[in-house]
């Protein structure tokens, strides 16, 4: 689907990882044109499918310069002052997240960042107070919010009883090779560990529909697996996340499958799997038409996952994830 207006110009960070071509795909679904883009890694022939004539650069200072050029063209209003950049996109390791979405705002540039936003609670307050500075806004793609079958589940949450407390199991495992270990996603420090890098939507999908934190329990927590209890305010839910092959159920792994993702409210399973990998075009239309989600909307699962790496597990006791017995039983 093509959109109908004048482009919007984007820049983006990260063009050679995982999730930029989903970026790539929406900046081009609606209509806008990518100018520029910056990795470390020259592998990004990806680009050619969606947008051969952008600039590159593998030198972040070369890249900074390159927008501060535009943009001062463009108030100049010399040559290309069509091609000042408006937003951008931002598909970095997660610890470069807070300096690269101070990037884009020095460069008068809206910032839309893939989540974990930040890693720490208090990065959120600082860029809100430079947003304020800039006049510029921080969004994050939380993309969970806009599938259907998470927004049927909200409005039947907020539709029930007001006093109802619902039961549920999240379980998501997604296997990982040895290379993991040795790219940053392996280093807390940069990821974030495991609750950070690969759950964060999920929590924040959880407190959408479902209302904010009252507690939040860590049974177990590893570099390869986390689980735990969260209570909310309509939602007792026991998670479990894990990047180990050998977590999957017996039977999904003899189909051949090495991801496994279940939300099981009582007896009923949600189904969201589908249309899961579509959805960052519908983020990027909500952002371009001014409802996007900002600073203030990743704040409750930014504190979710932080407190989760910061706290002692205290093992097999209480409410826990049915699977952890079963690990158990393994080890």
């Amino acid at each position: 689907m093509t959109e109908t207006h004048k482009p919007v110009n984007f820049a983006l960070i990260g063009a050679a990882g995982y999730i930029a071509p989903r970026h790539m795909k929406a900046i081009k679904d609606t209509g806008n044109q990518l100018v520029c883009a910056l990795d470390p890694y020259d592998g990004v022939g990806v680009m050619d499918s969606y947008f051969p004539h952008a600039d590159f650069f593998i030198e972040p200072e070369r890249f900074d310069r390159h927008l501060d050029k535009l943009r001062r063209l463009a108030l100049s209003k010399k040559q290309l002052s069509d091609r000042k950049v408006d937003y951008v996109s931002i598909c970095s390791p997660n610890y470069m997240h807070d300096s690269h979405i101070r990037l884009a705002l020095r460069n008068d540039a809206h910032a839309i960042c893939e989540k974990p936003i930040v890693l720490n609670p208090w990065n959120l307050e600082a860029l809100g107070k430079i947003e304020s500075e800039t006049g510029k806004k921080v969004y994050t793609i939380l993309q969970l919010r806009l599938h259907p079958s998470i927004k049927a589940l909200r409005e039947l949450v907020q539709n029930g009883p007001k006093d109802k407390v619902y039961d549920l199991d999240l379980t998501y495992i997604t296997s990982r090779g040895n290379w993991y270990y040795r790219s940053w996603k392996g280093d807390v420090s940069k990821s974030g560990g495991i609750a950070t890098n690969i759950g964060v939507h999920f929590f924040d999908m959880l407190t959408w529909v479902f209302g904010k934190m009252k507690e939040n329990i860590v049974h177990v927590l590893d570099d390869t697996k986390a689980g735990g209890l969260l209570k909310l305010e309509h939602a007792n839910i026991r998670w479990f996340l894990s990047i180990d092959y050998n977590d999957i159920p017996e039977d999904v792994r003899k189909s051949g499958k090495r991801t496994y993702r279940s939300l099981l409210m009582g007896d009923q399973e949600i189904e969201f799997s589908d249309g899961f990998t579509d959805l960052h075009t519908e983020v990027y239309r909500e952002i371009l038409a001014g409802r996007g989600f900002g600073l203030q909307d990743a704040k409750q699962s930014i504190n979710i996952v932080y407190h989760i790496r910061n706290t002692e597990p205290i093992g097999l006791t209480g409410d826990f994830h049915p699977i952890l017995k079963t690990i158990a039983k393994k080890a």
